[in-house]
């Protein structure tokens, strides 16, 4: 048990992509995130492996619940969104994957900027693997705190 369990606990009630993709949470820290994904007939592409639809969400999935336990303690004053995502598909994807999300800013960084006033940026660095540990594609997705208007 966690004191993050929360964080994938909240993803999961509120984003139904997440429990209709079965996507299932292994390690939720600030700091890292790994998420799974089984493989299911049902969202594979005409190769066999996952949709890259499905690949993507995984990633973002991820993302998401790395930058929401960085900045639990800051969500009366900003929401977190985000920006803009890259992904690369490396390898040809077959079989359950994972997904891991690393911050590649610290968080203090990122909240002295929200301080000062800016609307700061937090990218978020992902990699997909599959079961043997191969990667297949790796992502980065921006997040940046929106200050809450009073």
């Amino acid at each position: 048990m966690s004191e993050y369990d929360w964080v994938a606990e909240t993803i999961s009630a509120t984003v139904p992509w997440v429990k209709t993709a079965s996507v299932t949470f292994e390690s939720v820290t600030p700091s890292r995130v790994v998420c799974s994904l089984p493989d299911r007939p049902d969202q594979r592409n005409h190769a066999g492996g996952p949709h890259a639809a499905v690949m993507f969400g995984l990633a973002e999935t991820a993302s998401g619940a790395v930058a929401l336990a960085a900045f639990a303690a800051e969500m009366g004053r900003a929401t977190p969104l985000v920006v803009r995502s890259e992904i690369r598909y490396r390898k040809l994807a077959l079989g359950a994957l994972t997904a891991e999300a690393v911050p590649s800013r610290e968080v203090a960084e990122v909240l002295a900027e929200l301080d000062a006033g800016t609307r700061p940026e937090l990218p978020v660095e992902c990699v997909i693997r599959n079961a043997d540990g191969v990667t297949t594609a790796e992502m980065t997705v921006v997040w940046t705190l929106k200050a809450v208007r009073s």
